[in-house]
């Protein structure tokens, strides 16, 4: 390879390393501040400091400053305000992962870099190894209300589609059919966490799962309100259904370290599969009874 060419690539991969080390100096500190916990927030200053002086280790050898990013900051602020620190700072971990490349690239030239590379992975175990929240307790219990609701309101709305074929009606028999599923499913949840006696308490555990089975009733009901036909509204709930499977697999592939695809693809298929049954005997029943609803 020509010598220009290979200092060219390791002068944009430092530039890279300088970008991310800056960029991530901001988010541990403004993280730091989100935080009540006075123990882990100065541990986060700590990994920050950290960065800032891998920034400035990077700096001596392009010889430039590099400003941060500014749509990572505020990405990444957002997601921790929406899905917590823990998925926050295991996809910033991913993000480590998919540079691995450029690090070994940099090795092979700067054999110091493996300080730099060793002492983040510390800090990152570290505070991972840390960092506890209510949600990740409770995600069982968050499983439990979106599988549930997935599964049993898709495969009740199939059914209700060509049983009843009228958009209003199939939206209130959906709404009267999830809600009492829901209260259902959290007092089962609730019984259930008293039983086992563990660490979680029972009405926050009820309240989650309750509550992930509400919100999924509502999101799959909507297209049949808004919608003329009551088809596309089917289709529509089938949209919504794996937007929500994939949104939540990747979350917990994320804060668990799972297999994204296997289990979206497991939950997507147990899904689809109960409403095509239940789309199948709504048909068959509603030929076998002879009902036709005009409304």
């Amino acid at each position: 390879m020509d010598p220009m060419s290979i200092h060219e690539q390791l002068r944009r991969d430092l530039l890279d390393r300088q970008r991310d080390e800056i960029t991530e100096y901001y988010i541990y500190n403004a993280l730091a501040d989100m935080l009540d916990d006075p123990k882990n927030a100065e541990l986060l200053r700590e990994i920050a400091e950290a960065e800032m002086r891998h920034y400035q280790e990077w700096r001596m050898y392009t010889g430039q400053e590099v400003p941060p990013s500014r749509f990572k900051i505020w990405l990444y602020l957002l997601l921790a305000r929406i899905f917590g620190l823990v998925f926050t700072l295991r996809l910033m971990e991913r993000g480590e992962r998919r540079a691995q490349a450029a690090y070994e690239r940099i090795l092979r030239y700067i054999p110091q870099a493996e300080t730099i590379l060793r002492e983040e992975e510390e800090h990152e175990e570290r505070l991972l190894g840390l960092l506890q929240e209510e949600r990740l307790a409770y995600i069982s219990s968050i499983v439990l209300g979106l599988n549930d609701a997935l599964v049993e309101l898709m495969g009740a709305l199939a059914g209700l589609t060509l049983a009843l074929q009228n958009g209003p009606l199939i939206a209130l028999s959906g709404m009267i059919t999830g809600t009492a599923a829901a209260l259902s499913m959290a007092a089962s949840e609730y019984l259930s966490t008293k039983a086992e006696g563990g660490e979680k308490h029972p009405v926050r555990a009820a309240t989650y799962t309750g509550i992930t089975y509400f919100g999924a009733v509502i999101a799959l009901i909507l297209p049949y309100l808004f919608l003329d036909n009551y088809y596309l509204s089917l289709a529509t709930s089938l949209l919504i259904a794996v937007l929500l499977i994939a949104a939540f697999t990747f979350y917990t592939a994320v804060v668990k370290e799972t297999s994204f695809w296997r289990n979206f693809l497991e939950m997507t298929l147990i899904t689809f599969g109960v409403a095509a049954f239940s789309f199948a005997l709504g048909y068959a029943l509603r030929l076998i009874f002879g009902v036709d609803i005009d409304v």
